[in-house]
């Protein structure tokens, strides 16, 4: 017998278990790569806001690859950030690695599509754009010899900055070509209008600390603790802004009113304005925008919050834009606090549709465009909600609270205009 064959044997059939091994590893390995649907290319656009303090960040995935059903982009931090929140995903960190995964309503992006998300988070001093970004366990392409994807920034004008010109173009133009002219010049009050502006006021030629000349203060129903005023304590760009004392409970509604402008940007309203918030916004429903509908017994075409999300509520007959289903609120987003956020919108007149922004990304909850769809709009379409058409003759900034909870509140650069206006 050869002493050596057993050693021998041994060897090769521990040889063929590992070849085994790593085969079935590789089939692994590849077969979730491919089940996923990555793209092979993607691009990405990183639209940061920082403060002192913490910063916000927009994020636009373009997939260059084939449609997927479902995505995950994962990044790493070249400063000391750390995410605390995020909107349109569910958003992790590790270390300095952060991993973002698709809300139930963004998952599907087609070949050629993007999808948006944002992050809110602490830093200080200056922090560095993140790097070796994947969409789906795949680098980017677009790289440059780092091995990091190629970022593009577009920064918001920081706060203490005088105003400037929105540093970002709308991505889509207006399906709504304006019919009328408006009737007044835009006035520039924290800096330059965008074409089609009715009126912009970033609260800049205010002298006191009593809104005044467009503005007026309103206390619908009864009057209350809630306050309003200008202050320079806030701001988003220039050197004022206008505060909301809001408090809980019916009677401490307050707002800001302006009664002369809406006029001119009918029959389509397109609003944008800046909010930063201090308190989660509460289960119950709340309000901090407010519009009269004249052509519905001047009740109010309303924007703010029901079960933490942002919520269009129709006051006439209660319909709310999402439906508050779980599904619904989902396809809303959360507003985080002690951050500027950009809000736009658009209501159309002549045939009942609504578009909402939230840093320029499109609201899918908060859209209503004439097809009724479950747990958004088809609630708000029911019954005579088909044939609603707003009349608007009111801008009100403030704050609303049914039931209870407190909240101070800044707006900032707002914008009327007859087409869309963006961040």
């Amino acid at each position: 017998m050869n002493p050596t064959f057993p050693v021998v044997r041994s060897i090769r059939i521990l040889a063929v278990v590992a070849a085994l091994v790593t085969a079935l590893s590789s089939l692994f390995i590849f077969g979730t790569r491919s089940a996923r649907g990555a793209g092979a290319t993607c691009s990405v656009v990183y639209q940061p806001n920082q403060w002192s303090t913490g910063f916000t960040a927009n994020v636009t995935v373009t997939n260059g690859g084939p449609a997927v059903s479902a995505w995950t982009a994962t990044w790493q931090w070249t400063g000391n950030q750390q995410v605390t929140s995020g909107w349109n995903a569910a958003v992790v960190q590790s270390g300095q690695i952060v991993t973002a995964t698709n809300a139930p309503y963004n998952g599907s992006v087609p070949a050629g599509g993007t999808v948006s998300f944002g992050v809110q988070g602490t830093s200080s001093g200056t922090p560095g754009l993140p790097i070796n970004f994947y969409f789906n366990n795949v680098l980017c392409s677009g790289l440059g010899s780092s091995g990091s994807p190629t970022f593009t920034t577009t920064p918001t004008t920081p706060s203490t900055t005088p105003s400037t010109t929105p540093s970002t173009t709308p991505s889509t133009t207006p399906s709504t070509t304006p019919s009328t002219t408006p009737s007044t010049t835009p006035s520039s009050q924290g800096g330059p209008c965008p074409s089609g502006a009715v009126f912009c006021d970033g609260f800049e030629n205010q002298t006191s600390t009593t809104p005044s000349g467009r503005w007026s203060i309103v206390t619908p129903d009864c009057s209350g603790t809630g306050t309003a005023a200008i202050t320079t304590a806030q701001e988003h760009a220039g050197g004022k802004s206008l505060e909301i004392d809001g408090h809980g409970t019916y009677c401490n509604h307050v707002f800001v009113d302006d009664t002369t402008d809406m006029a001119a940007a009918s029959p389509t309203w397109y609003v944008r304005f800046w909010m930063k918030h201090t308190t989660p916004l509460p289960t119950n429903h709340t309000t901090f925008l407010a519009l009269k509908d004249t052509a519905h017994n001047n009740t109010d075409l309303r924007l703010g919050a029901q079960n933490g999300a942002l919520m269009w509520n129709r006051q006439y007959d209660d319909a709310t834009l999402p439906a508050q289903s779980p599904a619904g609120v989902a396809q809303s987003v959360t507003v985080p606090t002690g951050a500027w956020e950009c809000l736009e919108f658009s209501v159309d007149g002549t045939n009942g549709q609504i578009h909402t922004w939230y840093n320029g990304a499109a609201v899918p909850g908060l859209t209503e465009d004439g097809v009724s769809t479950p747990d958004i709009d088809n609630q708000w379409l029911a019954g005579s909600g088909s044939s609603w058409r707003p009349r608007l003759t009111d801008l009100k900034l403030g704050w609303e609270n049914y039931s209870n909870g407190d909240d101070n509140l800044w707006f900032d650069d707002v914008v009327l205009s007859t087409s869309r206006i963006g961040c």
